[in-house]
């Protein structure tokens, strides 16, 4: 048994649970799951139905006959609203429409005449993997509960996969253990009632992109009220990121109106040109009841910052692992100042945004108007006329893309164009990975471009799906960082209403290089004042990240002393080592290096663990 980390208790933040089928054989199974601390949720019989850790304010559950129910983590439904709803159950598949209902961040579980159904959001934030173990199916929110039970080692395909930079969908979506299936997102899993049979069930899809702005606006607006109001209704003090961002001050402003009483954190820039904290006062200016709270620049850590340090249990490798410290630096001091939980504006540049890559379809459906656009984006983001004609010209589908980029992995980075207008970025491997590596990587491209489907026919929400789905993966680990760290996080604009109100807006509206964050300065007004609905443009820490990879060069170095990567063959440290000693490397500022420390973090991380095992 693993003996647990002191991130393992159950404070709010960190919920996480194995679920069961009313069998004896799954309540044997059961058992392996139990650890000091763990609560167990029963079925009707007895028997163990989850297992695991949570709050009782992360919880909602109800029981008639039977369904049962149970709602784990951010959503206001109460238990007599959620009896009435398993009254009615007739069919598990039912749990679709209420799954969509619902505002808030959570797991729905429901049981069902001997089925069990388990699932997860729809942005990717709460995931659901399952294994067999002890011949029943074993469904969980964490890879790695499930790999610890089995006893398995990571897959060694799946690591050089996440060398890859990016590893671009679905590679990023798999589980790093070969014996544990993750679900994916827009699915629940479903277990027979022998306790073996498995199959999932598609619940969500995105919506179309069609309502005009005017009529998506008020939509938007009520769905992020609804966001921030399932997490400030409780009253008690909360913190919010107060960047002076449309994103952060419009999380601000509706915390502002909530019972709850706010503290804004502003963490302002070193680079001397960081308007961050000028923006800040100014919204602060309306909001006279709300205490500010602002970090000294200088002491705020870089990016690279104590990557040596972490001791978080994460199921996969993350970047998130870079900011780490820049995330939780200031959690503590808000929660001495009462906060209960801390709010972000992270997701509302996936959401209030959106590709370029739109143009690729409206080109042809709308052409006059999109090379109107398309020449502002040129302008906007310096795009080259040939590498701008060649991004529109390409019009391969999904599965060759990903089959091309397979037989390029070690060509120069692809122009910002191409990213922006075609299916994605195209994933590289660098100089220190190695040949068997490119191969492992290779392989994995090749295998999933035999049946991957984009998430949407047109690039653009697909490209839109992928960058939302490639985000929660960090938020999902720092989410759980912070619930270690004392402070809970939350991410409204990450919430699936939230995400589906503002993917319904037509693309044409949504992104334009003539105005910024169209869809949230539109929905936000009359709440937001308008001198703050300005600004137009963000702060990007690239000079915190330049700096980290001087001032920390020597961590890096140790991190590839005794690399575990290397030991596995998938890199070569003495070129890493290399790397480490010339932090200006041409390339290094561009983040080539995260996909690789994540790995290696993460390794790290399976290590210590193992060195707290018990021996029988």
């Amino acid at each position: 048994m693993t003996e647990l980390h002191e991130s393992a208790g159950t404070g709010p933040g960190d919920a996480h649970f194995a679920v069961f089928t009313d069998r004896a054989d799954a309540a044997a199974a059961a058992r392996s799951f139990a650890r000091p601390g763990s609560r167990t949720l029963a079925h009707a019989s007895g028997r163990p139905w989850l297992v695991g850790h949570w709050h009782d304010d992360e919880i909602v559950t109800a029981r008639v006959r039977g369904a049962s129910l149970a709602v784990v983590g951010c959503c206001p439904i109460d238990a007599d609203e959620l009896r009435r709803r398993a009254e009615r159950l007739r069919d598990l598949a039912e749990l679709d429409a209420l799954a969509r209902s619902l505002p808030g961040s959570f797991h729905l579980v429901g049981a069902l005449d001997g089925r069990i159904r388990v699932q997860g959001t729809a942005c990717g934030l709460r995931l659901v993997f399952h294994a067999e173990i002890d011949g029943v199916r074993v469904a969980a929110t964490r890879a790695d509960t499930l790999a610890t039970v089995l006893g398995s080692e990571p897959d060694m395909g799946e690591l050089a996969v996440r060398l890859l930079w990016p590893a671009p969908y679905p590679l990023f979506e798999t589980s790093m253990w070969r014996a544990v299936t993750a679900v994916p997102p827009q699915c629940a899993v479903v277990v027979a009632p022998d306790g073996r049979t498995v199959r999932h069930t598609r619940w969500w899809r995105p919506p179309e992109p069609v309502q005009p702005l005017a009529d998506a606006a008020p939509l938007i607006r009520t769905a992020l009220e609804e966001a921030v109001g399932a997490r400030t209704r409780p009253g008690g003090v909360v913190s919010c990121d107060l960047s002076g961002g449309l994103d952060s001050t419009s999380v601000c402003f509706l915390a502002d109106r909530s019972p709850a009483r706010v503290v804004a954190s502003t963490w302002p820039g070193r680079d001397p040109a960081d308007t961050d904290l000028a923006w800040a006062e100014r919204a602060m200016r309306y909001l006279p009841d709300v205490e500010h709270v602002v970090w000294d620049a200088d002491a705020s850590p870089l990016v690279y910052e104590d990557l040596l340090g972490i001791d978080d249990l994460l199921d996969e490798p993350t970047i998130g692992v870079m900011d780490r410290s820049r995330v939780l630096h200031h959690l503590p001091g808000l929660a001495a100042r009462g906060s209960r939980l801390h709010l972000t504006g992270i997701g509302g540049d996936h959401v209030a945004w959106c590709s370029e890559a739109y143009y690729h379809r409206l080109l042809r459906t709308r052409p006059l108007f999109a090379l109107r656009q398309l020449r502002g984006f040129r302008a906007l983001w310096q795009w080259p006329l040939g590498g701008t004609l060649r991004a529109l010209t390409d019009s391969r589908p999904y599965r060759r893309w990903l089959t091309d980029a397979a037989g390029d992995l070690r060509g120069p980075l692809p122009q910002s164009v191409t990213t922006g207008l075609g299916w994605g970025m195209t994933p590289r491997l660098f100089g220190w990975v190695t040949p068997e590596a490119e191969r492992l990587a290779r392989r994995g491209l090749l295998d999933a471009a035999a049946s991957a489907l984009p998430l949407h026919p047109d690039r653009g929400l697909h490209t839109d799906l992928e960058q939302i789905r490639s985000c929660t993966r960090v938020i999902r680990q720092w989410d759980r960082m912070a619930a270690h760290a004392g402070l809970p996080m939350a991410s409204p604009f990450l919430d699936d209403r939230v995400i589906e109100a503002c993917l319904s807006v037509r693309p044409s509206e949504r992104v334009t290089p003539w105005r910024y964050k169209p869809v949230l300065s539109t929905a936000m007004r009359g709440i937001v004042p308008e001198e703050c609905l300005q600004r137009s443009n963000k702060a990007t820490a690239s000079m915190d990240a330049s700096n980290g990879l001087r001032e920390h060069r020597a961590d890096l170095l140790a991190l590839w002393e005794d690399s575990r990567l290397a030991e596995l063959g998938l890199v070569d440290g003495a070129e890493l080592r290399r790397l480490a000693r010339r932090p200006a490397s041409p390339g290094l500022s561009d983040a080539i290096l995260y996909s690789t420390i994540a790995a290696e973090v993460w390794l790290r991380g399976l290590t210590r663990r193992r060195a707290h095992v018990p021996q029988p």
